[in-house]
């Protein structure tokens, strides 16, 4: 009754024909436009959008490629982890225990390519636009596999483990029909830059076994390698990281030169006996005198 009475005193302000239809009950809610077949269209249009099912293909795409990537740096931790181990390994290495050591580490590290690296395969093979749009995802993983089988490698046979040896191992982990998982050269040579890190570590421990030569060769393997690498690091794309490590690499190769050159210069204050032990030389003379 009151809005029949509102409605009323708004028609006074009206024309006659505009207040016909505003009082009239078959007027139904104001302002509500009658459904007609223009506007069902339009529903209908809305409804079957091809832009919308292109964009629903693309939301696919990305959640796929999103779930990609996590499994890559998952298994990329895998292997970090698991190489660490095997350059942990090699590090036990010594003077009686050599041959046992490095058969263990080769063992090891045949279990990271078959277990952990594999999986980065099966997420990479046949599909190369994956395996450099995501490379940032398993690239440390890489790197890391790389150090620790170059390393396993220069402890064996005294050389440097080549990129197309490694990419041949990796070969049986991908299915024939597609193309293999590789190492791109990048990974390869970022690995290398971290691989002098740990034989300046082993020839210091090599120099404390007394194994003077095989410090030697150590140093000489080192100082090439860098020399070698500081004419590729400027014109590599990762720059930047690759000068980081070649600095670093500077800095191992001076501590293997001191200690090497330490002890070529004050070697001649020891002597050793018949057991191999050594002693100063200066005391030895004042036990005689």
């Amino acid at each position: 009754m009151c809005n029949r009475t509102m409605l009323a005193r708004s028609a006074r302000r009206l024309s006659p024909m505009a207040a016909k239809r505003l009082l009239t009950p078959e007027a139904g809610v104001p302002n509500k436009r009658p459904a007609t077949l223009a506007n069902c269209s339009t529903t209908k249009m809305a409804t079957e959008n091809p832009f919308k099912a292109e964009f629903e293909k693309y939301r696919d795409q990305l959640n796929e490629m999103n779930d990609k990537r996590e499994r890559l740096v998952k298994a990329s931790r895998d292997v970090t982890q698991s190489s660490k181990k095997v350059i942990f390994q090699v590090h036990r290495v010594g003077k009686h225990n050599q041959q046992t050591v490095l058969n263990q580490a080769e063992k090891d590290i045949e279990g990271v390519t078959t277990q952990h690296v594999s999986r980065i395969a099966k997420e990479l093979q046949g599909n190369d636009n994956d395996a450099w749009k995501l490379r940032r995802a398993y690239s440390p993983g890489m790197q890391e596999y790389v150090e620790a089988a170059t390393v396993l490698e220069f402890c064996k046979s005294g050389k440097l483990l080549t990129l197309a040896d490694l990419n041949n191992r990796l070969t049986k982990l991908s299915d024939p029909s597609t193309s293999p998982l590789k190492i791109n050269l990048s990974d390869y040579l970022l690995g290398i830059g971290d691989l002098t890190g740990e034989l300046m570590r082993l020839a210091i421990s090599q120099v404390a076994d007394g194994e003077v030569e095989v410090a030697n060769t150590i140093c000489n393997f080192v100082r090439e390698l860098y020399k070698d690498l500081s004419l590729v690091a400027p014109i590599m794309d990762d720059s930047y990281e690759m000068n980081k490590k070649m600095e670093t690499m500077l800095q191992s190769l001076v501590k293997i030169e001191n200690a090497c050159y330490a002890v070529r210069i004050r070697g001649s204050e020891y002597i050793t006996d018949a057991e191999g032990e050594q002693y100063r030389y200066t005391l030895a003379l004042d036990e005689e005198g």
